[in-house]
């Protein structure tokens, strides 16, 4: 008997998946039956365009593990600083200009020291840390609240940044050489530091952050009704247009991403780094502050995902949940794979969205649907739908 299952394992384990798919659906099939067409079409685009969000998260804690084998536990929170500092700079009719001045001061020197502190000394990088500086501050208050989406990405990439460099310098470097472990439970610390940083900075309430609306009226945009399959569908399907926009931005970032990912000679060094980081720093390439970078694209990626977030459902600290429901989008798709996050994010969105629908409870579709299927991929498929199996030589 054990030599049949050691013969045909691989057989037997694909009659496995499909036998479980196989239940799933007939599961499926019993609890939709009586449910509207067009209720059914109207979830699955939900959780659609609430996946792609989820995607540019994962994206975020991909790039780190890709990159320094780190799982970033404290991405939720970068998106929440992100977020609210994006919300300080849009909504205020006039920008502090001292304010403004240190945020871009602190960011180049940041950004400058990356390299080296000495390097900061030189006058040739003294003059563009000051011009730089001076460049930000002037785009950061430039006009007024005409100027409000200028200011707020302007600050809100700063922000990010600064946020991604002073982590990666200050609690991530000085671990370099310690026990993984050790590094996975500096994210944990470093996540209850922004929890806590951001209660001070803008408290608890929920914030507006009037990113989507119809600039004619200055409100909301109405749903999209789908009438024209009404007949079809059995019902009115209803979409949320600040869903839509933000799937589509999520969208534009994810790509972006990947064309700087692929195109650049900085991208080029990530994707060294990220294969082998003692072998890119054996052709000369200086890991430390690619490592560095990469940290603060990370932080840019949380940043943009925050504002979609905060911007399509409200701003508040429970943007740091959706991180922890997207680590099994990660899962899912593959720790290595950039193109598996986006698909994990799309599963994971779908499976929240009809664990909401089928339940008609909140709690099961964000609290519980994430996780089982979590539970599924380590025990079925622990690599992710696109990851990479490790085989270590002893």
């Amino acid at each position: 008997m054990e030599e049949f299952f050691n013969r045909y394992k691989k057989e037997l384990t694909w009659l496995f998946y499909a036998i479980a798919i196989a239940l799933v659906l007939l599961f499926l099939r019993e609890q939709l039956a009586d449910k509207k067409a067009a209720r059914i079409v109207q979830t699955l685009i939900s959780g659609v365009l609430v996946g792609g969000i989820y995607g540019l998260v994962a994206l975020g804690i991909v790039v780190i593990n890709k990159a320094s084998g780190v799982f970033n536990f404290a991405h939720g929170w970068m998106m929440v600083v992100g977020g609210m500092i994006f919300w300080s700079f849009f909504t205020v009719a006039e920008i502090s200009v001292p304010g403004a001045a240190l945020l871009s001061a602190a960011t180049m020197f940041m950004i400058m020291t990356a390299v080296s502190l000495r390097s900061l000394l030189q006058p040739r990088n003294l003059t563009i840390a000051v011009g730089g500086a001076l460049a930000l501050t002037l785009l950061m208050t430039v006009g007024g609240i005409e100027l409000k989406w200028l200011h707020a990405i302007v600050g809100a990439s700063a922000g990010a940044v600064l946020t991604g460099l002073v982590v990666e310098r200050f609690t991530i470097r000085p671990l370099i050489g310690q026990p993984l472990f050790t590094a996975v439970l500096m994210t944990l610390a470093i996540a209850e530091v922004l929890h806590g940083l951001t209660q001070i900075a803008w408290g608890t309430v929920e914030l507006n952050l009037p990113i989507f609306v119809n600039p004619e009226t200055n409100r909301r945009f109405s749903v999209i009704r789908l009438d024209s399959l009404k007949d079809m569908l059995g019902g009115v399907t209803i979409v949320r247009v600040e869903l839509v926009i933000a799937f589509v931005l999520a969208i534009v970032a994810f790509v972006g991403f990947i064309a700087f990912f692929r195109y650049t000679s900085v991208g080029l060094a990530m994707r060294a780094t990220s294969e082998d980081q003692q072998l890119a720093q054996s052709v000369g390439l200086r890991v430390r502050v690619i490592l560095a970078i990469t940290w603060a694209v990370a932080a840019i990626l949380a940043s943009i995902a925050g504002v979609l977030q905060g911007g399509a459902v409200g701003l508040s600290l429970n943007i740091s949940f959706v991180a922890l429901r997207v680590f099994p989008a990660v899962l899912l798709g593959g720790l290595e794979s950039i193109g598996g996050a986006f698909i994990g994010g799309l599963i994971i969105g779908i499976v929240e969205q009809f664990g909401t629908f089928l339940n008609s409870s909140q709690q099961v579709g964000t609290d519980l649907a994430p996780y089982v299927v979590l539970m599924l991929v380590l025990v079925i498929r622990p690599d992710g739908l696109f990851g990479e199996k490790r085989i270590e030589r002893i």
